[in-house]
């Protein structure tokens, strides 16, 4: 494989050539930044990990160069940092056994302008041989402009495949910015329970986001706990954690339909949701 950027890497614990693990590939995560996949795919990573004839893989599509910092890594600077973030997300595919590591190493603002159209062209490449099930993304309603940028760069991508290679299900998950709004109906609830020790080790080996002044270990944590309890309010938790995600599959299966208005339709559901039940109470009714 050959990637726009000369300095994008690819990792494969194990002994096998990258071509060779990306083909068993059976659940990708294409994130932003180094960490996302562990946060919004843990679902992924341990269906994965409890089927031997699954594997999982990710591709972090940014540096993580102009990550926010503190304490120890106050002074460090953007290449140091990038450095660091990409021997992180090493560690991570290790603890977390993933099949192939793919880091593209573009920064923030070229995926947000005209590098955009590389980064599609790369996912596309990574899509053609890895042939996932189940693909993980960032959003459509996410309120981070580089998860937006991947998210779309990701459902290009998927719709230019021929369709006998599109995956089965392509999910939209949350990080910045959670699905609690949508529909019941409408969520897709990702058991990540059971898994407390493996969910910490993986966010938490990210240290230069978590002692650099981000504490992405106890939110991610209190977010799918908080999932688990607030997803149904008339019986008791059937999950101990739950990651929400909107499925994307209409979009990448059906040209026709404009992803922004797939995502305002669910928008405009909530908003008239919100409408109905409060009118029926209030005053004066």
């Amino acid at each position: 494989m050959k990637f726009h950027k000369t300095e994008a890497s690819i990792f494969v614990p194990g002994d096998k050539e990258a071509a060779e693990a990306l083909k068993h590939i059976t659940h990708l995560s294409i994130g932003a930044h180094q960490d996302d996949s562990e946060i919004m795919a843990f679902h992924g990573i341990v269906n994965c990990l409890e089927h031997k004839d699954k594997k999982f893989g990710v591709v972090t599509c940014t540096n993580g160069g102009g990550s926010p910092r503190a304490g120890k890594y106050a002074s460090l600077s953007d290449a140091e940092m990038a450095a660091m973030r990409r021997r992180e997300q090493e560690k991570a595919a290790v603890i977390g056994d993933y099949g192939i590591l793919i880091q593209l190493n573009y920064s923030s603002a070229e995926i947000k302008g005209p590098e955009k159209e590389n980064l599609k062209k790369d996912l596309f490449e990574v899509l053609m041989i890895s042939r996932p099930e189940i693909v993980y993304t960032h959003n459509p309603a996410d309120k981070h402009d580089t998860h937006l940028a991947v998210c779309f760069a990701s459902l290009e991508a998927l719709r230019e495949l021929p369709p006998e290679r599109k995956p089965r299900l392509v999910l939209g998950c949350e990080v910045w910015r959670n699905l609690d709004w949508l529909d019941d109906e409408d969520k897709v609830p990702l058991n990540v329970g059971g898994h407390d020790n493996l969910a910490a080790a993986l966010v938490g080996i990210f240290d230069s986001q978590i002692a650099g002044g981000k504490r992405y270990d106890l939110a991610t944590y209190c977010r799918r706990t908080a999932n688990a309890t607030y997803f149904q309010s008339h019986s008791t938790d059937q999950a101990e954690a739950l990651w929400f995600a909107l499925d994307l599959s209409p979009v990448v299966k059906d040209d026709t339909i404009d992803p922004v208005d797939f995502v305002l339709f669910h928008v405009d559901k909530f908003r008239k949701s919100v409408e109905e039940k409060a009118r029926k109470y209030a005053f004066g009714r």
